[in-house]
């Protein structure tokens, strides 16, 4: 049962900017300055006089969304189960009409997004979108893409008419690499939804199904017009980019560019701008090498891959991200601020054109699964695991 609270937690909670080099990108051996610009943490070394506020405790919280144009937060458990709080007046509540997923290791219920053409100050009658883990034949999962109706009234609100309108292709064994992120293009036309490899590596190099990469959508769940193979008979229309190993962040920029992080294995964690058409490597190239200590090789600037704008050996484990534009951070707007579970920080990273370099780092206590950015301009911070707590953080 999910536990509300608003106690303050500024004292309880200390949060200390990081300067240390350990999650900055480390070039391995074998590669030169020239192939892409290492970066240095802790440029900005002042912790910010920020209050931190506990809003509620849930079971395994996986994404958070603001419904545009309200102050309504919506939040994911990786179980099956959806709540809402409403974090001007305190009101927290359920969500029906929630699919049946398949839950177990990395899957479950997964990530929510809302149209911005729809923002109203009333929630009811607006397009919601879902992902999750669906089961297939011969124990066989995918992750999957649901469109429906959200309406709510008082303290429940519920989901009718959600139809599956994408599957990701093909279902494969296995519970890991759903990745399963969503992001909204700048003009309310496109949804991107991030596709990850499945564990099973080599179909993010295979042009032939949806594993690896990430999709470029309409909002009925059809592939865009003009997406770069949809020429190709040989290739999913839906295929934005590809070579993607477990991208568990999505966000535009100002200048309407898409980025994305994800997890490499053991190290090469990667902040890309994502391109059409464009081939990030894995699992031919990457800045870290298998768990089992076999090396992949590195990025070369001949390869013919796209490189990472910046990396972290060690891995921070990201576990969803932003790009800031509010105004009460207003020193941050611009930023990437990226929710890890590994090193249980806030990591800020600066964006500069195509270049990108990490600039402050803030511990937390537990690990964080997902962040949101408030309609004041506040942080919200989904911890992970089964007492994970939704955080307000705020100047």
């Amino acid at each position: 049962m999910a536990r509300f609270m608003m106690n303050t937690l500024a004292h309880s909670l200390s949060l200390i900017a990081l300067a240390s080099c350990a999650g900055a990108n480390s070039v391995d051996s074998g590669s030169s300055a020239s192939e892409m610009t290492a970066t240095t943490a802790g440029e900005d070394t002042a912790t910010p006089d920020w209050t931190i506020s506990e809003l509620a405790t849930l079971a395994e919280p996986w994404a958070i969304e603001f419904a545009p144009g309200t102050d309504m937060l919506f939040i994911t458990e990786q179980a099956g189960t959806m709540k809402f709080i409403d974090t001007a007046s305190g009101l927290m509540g359920s969500v029906t009409g929630i699919p049946q997923v398949d839950y177990g290791g990395q899957g479950g219920l997964g990530d929510i997004v809302f149209l911005p053409s729809e923002a109203s100050d009333t929630i009811s009658d607006r397009t919601i979108y879902l992902s999750w883990a669906e089961a297939g034949e011969d124990d066989t999962r995918g992750a999957v893409v649901g469109r429906g109706m959200l309406s709510c009234d008082g303290a429940a609100c519920a989901i009718e008419g959600l139809d599956v309108i994408w599957r990701q292709m093909p279902k494969v064994t296995g519970r890991g690499h759903y990745s399963h992120r969503f992001a909204i293009s700048p003009d309310g036309e496109h949804l991107f939804v991030a596709s990850g490899d499945r564990q099973k590596k080599q179909p993010a190099q295979d042009l032939s199904n949806t594993l690896g990469t990430i999709v470029r959508l309409d909002l009925d769940g059809t592939p865009a017009a003009g997406n770069p193979f949809a020429s190709r008979d040989d290739v999913p229309d839906a295929i934005w980019s590809y070579g993607h190993r477990n991208v568990l962040g999505m966000a535009f920029d100002e200048s309407g560019r898409l980025w994305e992080i994800e997890h490499g294995p053991a190290g090469g964690d990667e902040l890309n701008l994502v391109e059409p058409g464009k081939n990030y490597g894995w699992p031919t190239r990457s800045y870290g090498d298998e768990y089992n200590g076999t090396p992949i090789q590195d990025h070369t600037p001949d390869d013919g891959f796209e490189k990472p704008a910046t990396y972290w050996t060690p891995v921070i484990a990201p576990g969803d991200m932003i790009i800031y534009s509010g105004d009460m951070f207003d020193a941050w707007q611009g930023d990437a601020l990226i929710a890890n579970l590994k090193v249980k920080a806030l990591v800020r990273v600066a964006l500069d054109g195509d270049d990108a370099r990490e600039v402050a780092r803030y511990d937390f206590t537990n690990r964080l699964r997902s962040i949101d950015q408030g309609p004041d301009g506040a942080l919200y911070i989904a911890e992970d695991g089964e007492e994970g707590r939704i955080l307000k953080v705020s100047l």
